[in-house]
């Protein structure tokens, strides 16, 4: 096993065995307010969507998470099913192991096998910057064929590049290597955060862009810091244990980056809700605040290394408490979930 396989490993037992979340979950601060004659049929609601032009049968994406080492094929699989089951989106984790190793590749393509509605493929920013453009062109062709993506999300991790010691903290020429792609590749591009979160600065450079979508990945779910931490840990490193405490909180709460991006695109450009998110109650506070649909990875994670079946019925109850809260708000539809009134701390 290389030491790309080995760190995928770790991050996943890890984010297993530890508490890796950041200090404060900042959908804690969000409260949807209850309405006591809502007018609405709870068995009458529609929590399908439209999201890149597939229909999904609720405002969900299963967030890219793993991938690249023999385990994560098991999990990938389990994800897919559910996925399909529940005609919901579905990421992977980066593939960039996959390019430099096909045997790899399976770990991956097994999602292929399953009728997901909406597949995305994956690769981190701080690679693709260091690549000529037939590199990137090419590389992001065969990464949308191993999975038959519909979009490719382009990964924002940064953090956990400057954090992690084997990390490519390269984001020079990052927005210029986007740019090109959003305009010349054949597929839609998504820009993803994985923690630390876009802020209406950023989304407003991206907007010049021609990508399709944006995925906050804002703070207070996952730290990859923490994880990072730990991975020191267990080496006994303490000059990285040292860095990974530091910035274990550091980010933009998720709630805030879809304010800010909603704002900075003109609400234009898709968005998605990923950071954070641990049930549905919480995936309706992201729709109610702006966002088109929500992602999820940390809460299915377990469920996913145990079998198919525990992952669809944590999926089951997720869509369950996002129809309660939608019935509670008086939403019978997910559009309708904008008119729900909300109150936010930090925009007080």
């Amino acid at each position: 096993m290389n030491q790309t396989e080995e760190r995928k490993r770790e991050h996943v037992q890890i984010s297993l065995k530890e508490n890796v979340s950041a200090h404060h979950n900042f959908w804690d601060d969000v409260h949807l307010v209850h309405n006591a004659l809502p007018e609405i049929n709870e068995n009458e609601i529609d929590l399908s969507i439209q999201l890149f032009g597939k229909k999904l049968n609720a405002p969900l994406i299963i967030s890219g998470m793993t991938g690249g080492y023999s385990e994560g094929k098991k999990i990938n699989e389990h994800l897919a099913a559910a996925a399909a089951e529940f005609q919901v989106g579905m990421g992977v984790g980066s593939q960039r192991a996959a390019l430099e190793n096909q045997k790899l590749a399976e770990t991956y393509s097994v999602i292929k096998e399953y009728d997901i509605p909406l597949k995305i493929a994956n690769i981190g920013a701080s690679q693709i910057v260091l690549w000529d453009k037939k590199q990137i062109l090419e590389n992001a062709e065969k990464i949308v064929e191993m999975i038959d993506a519909d979009a490719l999300a382009v990964c924002l991790n940064f953090l956990q590049e400057a954090i992690q010691p084997e990390g490519e903290a390269h984001a020079k020429g990052c927005i210029a290597t986007i740019d090109m792609l959003s305009r010349e590749f054949g597929r839609p591009i998504i820009i993803k955060e994985s923690g630390a979160g876009i802020c209406g600065k950023v989304a407003h450079q991206l907007r010049k862009t021609k990508i399709c979508g944006i995925d906050v990945g804002g703070a207070g779910g996952t730290s990859f810091s923490a994880v990072e931490y730990y991975r020191a840990k267990i080496k006994g490193d303490t000059r990285n244990m040292r860095a990974g405490q530091t910035f274990w909180d550091w980010g933009i709460p998720t709630p805030t980056c879809i304010l800010e991006v909603g704002k900075a695109t003109n609400w234009e450009l898709p968005i998605i809700a990923t950071g954070g998110i641990r049930h549905g109650l919480d995936v309706a506070k992201a729709l109610v605040l702006g966002a088109n649909a929500a992602g999820m990875a940390h809460a299915l994670l377990k469920p996913a290394l145990k079998d198919k079946k525990s992952t669809e019925l944590e999926l089951d109850v997720i869509t369950r408490e996002l129809r309660i809260a939608m019935f509670l708000v008086g939403a019978d539809s997910v559009e309708k979930l904008s008119t729900a009134e909300v109150k936010y701390g930090l925009t007080e």
